[in-house]
């Protein structure tokens, strides 16, 4: 679930371009989700960073059980229901 969640996400980044910034003139967002941005000095530098901040952002609204915005259709707040184990 928690795969298929970050893909979701990862798929409504955008990414620009910063002219006034030459060290790391790339910036990516993901606006349905405050706070989670990055930037780097390539595109897929900035992907990478991306992908981690919003797994550090997944973990900390989680932990803290604060909300976290249903993504196509997946929403990791909806409890689980228990696997049997074997007897």
């Amino acid at each position: 679930m928690l795969t298929p969640y970050i893909a979701a996400a990862m798929r409504r980044a955008h990414y620009e371009i910063l002219d006034d910034q030459p060290d790391a003139p790339f910036y990516g967002e993901i606006t349905e989700l405050a706070g989670v941005w990055a930037n780097a000095a390539t595109l897929e530098a900035c992907r990478e960073e991306l992908q981690i901040v919003l797994e550090d952002w997944l973990l900390f609204r989680l932990r803290r059980g604060h909300s976290i915005p249903v993504l196509d259709d997946i929403d990791l707040l909806v409890p689980l229901t228990p696997v049997e184990e074997p007897v």
